[in-house]
Order: structure tokens, then C-alpha cells, then sequence
């Protein structure tokens, strides 16, 4: 896949095509090879369009098809290919009837939206002004979106998936299902399930963040029946070896977890935090109310005790997270108090870590540890 844009080289804006190809592609049995960033510099597009084309027999390409002269993917393609640029009069058609929808009329910059490289397909573009196209070449395919994420999602599924089926025989069904675990360190769940890792299908992945870590399972087969069976197994191999650190499944979070739990015994939550510039508060805002006292430094293992209590809503059943967050050198302590009605659990953890990373790994370990209380 080529990403094509100045704005996107310099960071101006992210790149949000690439992630959402990715995942429609797979849903059909491809999978990216590689993903190649580049500015609006056509012997740059050419030169990237080339190698591309001498690796894969699709390539995608987003961006540039714009009606200015920093949009130049078309003359690049065709310059790729070694042919000219051929004007299309319905689409100059397609775009004066777009335009006149809005009371306006294109200007004649708009007319090289009309160019496409010889021999291309056409795909007209109902969302906006600007054409894409595809072009065979023996049994390799250039295919050109806009770079407009709505745009190009259209075009992707009314389009370019269609095609991709019907010229490569596309029939496989791929399935996705993501194992999310907590209290487990990526090296320790490596350790448990390097065997799966190996497969070639299904396929098995560690994804790590601040004290948890997604294992992707990806699965293909020749009907949804047999994806989803290899699926269900591969889950139940998970669970068996990673036991109470699996904590939900695909779009499941810790903080959404952790809410349902309270909710299903109608408990209030308790929050003391210090040092971690009310990491926990923040992550909890959008699941659930909490009762919170904030500390911009780290407390004593005996005050975070007193605050939380005095922060728990008397004559409620209320749990309580209480943590202090402590820089030691290169590493980091945390005091963590989990309280409930039946449990009152004080640990330490240590961390060796990216500062950073390091509110976010605090977080992870107290969510965690009031959700195996409430497990």
C-alpha cells in the first residue's frame, strides 16, 4: 500500500486509511505486505510506485487525486507505467453534475480530475469530486483512491473489494477474535503460548500496553461455520493456559469490566490517587461515577489507607482503589490498597519502565486487582 501526502509525512494529520484498508482486506483473505509513506512529489510517487509494483501484484494507493497540482498520483501512475494521461468526458460530466447539486460550478482545475493514466477503469466517486481508477497490468493491480477517509471507505467497499474478489478468486472468510489479558507480562504470556505462536492457522499475535497485553487470533477458513469453530477452539486453549489473566474478549476493556462487575452488586467505587495526575479518575470517567481524592504526590502506605477511608461513601457497599505512584531512580513503586466489602488487599509493584507508560501501568494493575476481587 502507497499512503501519498505531504500532511501525512510532516505530521499534520495521521494516517487513518491504512488501519481501516488493512482490516477490510483481511475480511477477504489479504493481508498487507508492507505500507510505503509519501509526500506530494511525483518523481517520489513514481519511484515508490515502481518498487512497489516489482514486490506485490496489488498495490493500493490513497491520496493525491485531488484537483491541484500537489495532487499528482495520476500522472504518477502513468508515468510508473510508461503510458499518457487520457481525458474522460464522463467524468468531467459525473463532477459538473456534483458540483451543480450545490448551486456551484467546478473551476477548471477540476479538469484534471478527468485525467486518468491509459487503459484505466474508472470508479466514480459518489461521495466526492474525485474519481478513483484501477489498472491491470498483466495479473498485477494499481488501484488509486482519494485520500478523503469517508471517500475512500465508500469506494473500498462498493468498489474495490467487489473487484478484488471476482479478479483474484477471493473466497476464503477470514475471522478475527482478540483474547484481552491483564496481571500477565508479555514474556510470561509468550512463555505460555509460544507453541500457538507458530501456527500458520490460525495465526496468533501479542499486542503489549501498560499492564496488559491483546493476544489477535486470526483465522481463515472456507465458511464463517469453520472460521469461527477454529476461533472457539484456539480461545479455549487460551483460557485453559492463562487462566483468571483473560479478562474479556475483542472490543471488552479493563474499565468497562471493572464497571459491570460493581454494577452487577450494586457497589459504589472509592478512588484515592497520588501521583499518577489522576490516571485512574480519567479512565473511569466514561464508564461509571467515582468518589474520588486526588494527590498530586505520592502518599505513605498509611495515609493512602486513611484517605480511602475517608473518601468511602458510608452506609453504601462501596469497593476502593487506593494508589500512590513513587519514583524511585530508574524505577517506579506503586502502594496499591484494594478494598471491598469481604477483601483488603495492600501490595507493592515494581516497574522498570518508560516514565511515561508508567500512570497507565498503575492503572492496569489496580483495575485489574479489583477485578479479580469481583471476578
Amino acid at each position: 500500500m502507497l499512503a501519498i501526502g505531504s500532511e501525512l509525512l510532516q505530521g499534520e494529520i495521521a494516517d487513518t486509511n491504512t488501519p481501516q484498508i488493512a482490516r477490510r482486506l483481511r475480511s477477504i483473505g489479504l493481508e498487507l505486505s508492507r505500507v510505503t509513506l509519501v509526500g506530494d512529489v511525483l518523481e517520489d510517487i513514481i519511484a515508490a510506485l515502481r518498487d512497489s509494483l516489482s514486490r506485490s501484484r496489488i498495490l493500493i494507493t490513497t491520496g493525491g487525486l485531488g484537483p491541484t497540482v500537489d495532487d499528482p498520483t495520476r500522472e504518477a501512475v502513468a508515468a510508473a507505467l510508461g503510458v499518457s494521461t487520457e481525458f474522460h468526458p464522463e467524468l468531467w460530466s459525473q463532477i459538473e453534475e456534483r458540483f451543480a447539486r450545490y448551486g456551484r460550478t467546478p473551476t477548471e482545475n477540476n479538469r484534471r480530475q478527468a485525467l486518468l493514466p491509459s487503459g484505466a477503469l474508472p470508479l466514480e466517486n459518489p461521495v466526492g469530486t474525485a474519481p478513483a481508477f484501477i489498472v491491470e497490468v498483466g495479473d498485477r493491480s494499481i488501484i488509486s483512491l482519494p485520500g478523503v477517509p469517508a471517500e475512500m471507505v465508500t469506494l473500498l467497499e462498493e468498489h474495490v473489494l467487489p473487484y478484488l474478489r471476482r479478479r483474484y478468486g477471493l473466497e476464503t472468510v477470514v475471522c478475527v477474535r482478540v483474547i484481552r489479558t491483564a496481571g500477565l507480562g508479555e514474556s510470561a504470556v509468550d512463555e505460555r503460548i509460544q507453541d500457538l505462536e507458530r501456527l500458520a492457522n490460525p495465526t496468533v499475535g501479542l499486542s503489549a500496553h501498560p499492564g496488559r497485553v491483546d493476544i489477535r487470533v486470526v483465522a481463515r477458513a472456507q465458511d464463517a461455520v469453520a472460521c469461527a469453530r477454529m476461533l472457539d477452539s484456539t480461545e479455549t486453549t487460551l483460557r485453559a493456559r492463562l487462566g483468571p489473566a483473560v479478562y474479556g474478549l475483542d472490543d471488552s476493556t479493563l474499565e468497562t469490566t471493572v464497571a459491570h462487575g460493581l454494577a452487577r452488586r450494586g457497589w459504589q467505587l472509592a478512588v484515592v490517587e497520588a501521583g499518577t495526575g489522576g490516571a485512574l479518575r480519567e479512565a473511569l470517567a466514561a464508564e461509571l461515577p467515582v468518589r474520588d481524592e486526588q494527590h498530586p504526590t505520592p502518599i505513605a502506605a498509611e495515609a493512602l489507607e486513611a484517605a480511602l477511608a475517608r473518601t468511602e461513601i458510608a452506609g453504601v457497599a462501596a469497593a476502593g482503589i487506593g494508589l500512590s505512584l513513587h519514583q524511585e531512580g530508574a524505577r517506579f513503586r506503586l502502594d496499591l490498597l484494594i478494598a471491598t466489602p469481604e477483601h483488603r488487599d495492600r501490595t507493592q509493584h515494581f516497574y522498570g519502565g518508560s516514565p511515561q507508560n508508567a500512570p497507565g501501568w498503575a492503572v492496569s494493575l489496580a483495575l485489574e486487582g479489583l477485578r479479580r476481587r469481583l471476578a
